[in-house]
């Protein structure tokens, strides 16, 4: 066999989001894609905000001899100073120190942040814990470096659990995990789990004599809605990092352009520092992509318009709901996470793909009897996919 045996399996047990992705297209390549309700992948159909046509076009007509060089591995610092600067206005309080240049690492998207957060801290075996239900791709960045996903139950509505996390740590746990506003489920961790979660991580590391990292992934951080505010997890634990990328709060996932940050308040982050440095280098990116990183460092702050989503979110919840569907209202992300009418999800998916409507199973998420809708998608299409959803219920039901 050519490619290696780990790369065989993994190919085997590929995204079931990109799986359905797929299938979607050749779907519409048959059926036309106006006659195909494709709810599988987050990819933002909003436009950029206009200030990032603005800043690409200025970037465009700049002739400095300069503009595309070589960077520190880190990014720009004057971009990374910009970026200091929002997380100074919109995280800094209740933490001691400021956020600077040398807390922020410029990444190839929120994925290649998490690469590097892994390479720099993972020995071979350590323990990566995280909350399912929990996007997969988390299994392979960690076995990239030698760790291993350790899945723990989630509280009620998908809500943060702390005892359940508790009962996954070893002294093989390198880091805890989470992700909110979550993917799949939309789920917004609120600030007492969020507290618990930092009490909890600072016993343990106490009890096994190192730090446990607690690592936050939060590319849907300013999509929110209801007038929530996701809290900051830098105040409650000072060992920990975040991790967001502009892929969905400005639409722009094919830019893959995002940022680790480190803790102000974590004690000796220097070392940190230079080891995500290194990583960013070693692992292939060796640095952001230049002229994103310029343009975003002037778009801190800004996102598309979040209201829109939210239309999507309530038309959709509210349709589903009638029709008798069971879920949890979604307080942030794109995404609707219903419980399966039958047991199988996966049946329950391709059912739903007889009547042309693409979702994801739970089971892609480490949470069978559940499966995702991704509302990145027109209002029409939202209301005319309505009669499908009824239709596979009743067949569901029998």
């Amino acid at each position: 066999m050519l490619i290696s045996h780990k790369m065989a399996k993994a190919t085997a047990e590929a995204s079931l989001v990109r799986l359905m992705f797929e299938e979607g297209l050749k779907l519409k390549a048959r059926y036309g894609p106006e006659n195909i309700f494709d709810f599988t992948l987050g990819n933002p159909d909003l436009p950029p905000p206009p200030a990032f046509q603005e800043a690409l076009l200025r970037l465009a007509q700049d002739n400095s001899p300069n503009a595309h060089a070589y960077m520190p591995n880190a990014g720009w610092p004057q971009v990374r100073e910009q970026v200091a600067a929002w997380l100074n206005q919109e995280q800094k309080q209740g933490l001691i120190n400021e956020f600077t240049a040398d807390h922020v690492i410029m990444t190839v998207g929120a994925a290649g942040a998490l690469n590097i957060i892994l390479k720099a801290i993972s020995n071979p075996g350590d323990e990566i814990v995280t909350p399912r239900p929990y996007f997969m791709e988390y299994n392979f960045y960690a076995d990239n470096h030698g760790a291993v996903i350790v899945p723990a139950e989630p509280g009620p509505d998908f809500g943060l659990n702390p005892e359940t996390i508790r009962a996954k740590i070893t002294s093989a746990t390198r880091a805890v995990l989470i992700n909110s506003p979550n993917n799949p489920t939309g789920s917004v961790y609120r600030e007492e789990e969020l507290t618990a979660l930092g009490r909890l991580l600072t016993e343990v590391s106490a009890l096994y004599g190192r730090p446990i990292l607690l690592i936050a992934d939060e590319p849907y951080r300013k999509l929110v809605y209801d007038g929530l505010r996701p809290p900051s997890i830098f105040p409650i634990y000072p060992y920990s990092v975040a991790v967001y990328s502009h892929s969905k709060d400005l639409s722009l996932p094919g830019e893959r352009i995002g940022y680790a940050v480190i803790n102000p308040d974590l004690p000796k982050s220097r070392p940190l520092f230079e080891a995500l440095t290194l990583a960013n280098r070693i692992l292939g990116f060796v640095n952001a992509p230049s002229s994103m990183q310029l343009i975003l460092g002037e778009l801190q702050g800004c996102s598309v318009e979040i209201a829109r989503y939210q239309r999507r979110r309530d038309l959709l919840v509210r349709g589903l709901r009638n029709l008798g569907y069971k879920l949890t209202n979604p307080g942030g992300a794109f995404y609707i996470f219903p419980q399966s009418p039958i047991a199988d999800d996966l049946t329950f998916v391709n059912i739903l793909k007889e009547e042309k409507i693409l979702t994801v199973p739970g089971r892609g998420f480490a949470q069978p009897s559940y499966f995702r809708i991704c509302y990145c998608a027109p209002e029409e299409m939202i209301e005319k996919s309505l009669v499908g959803f009824a239709r596979a219920l009743a067949r569901a039901r029998g």
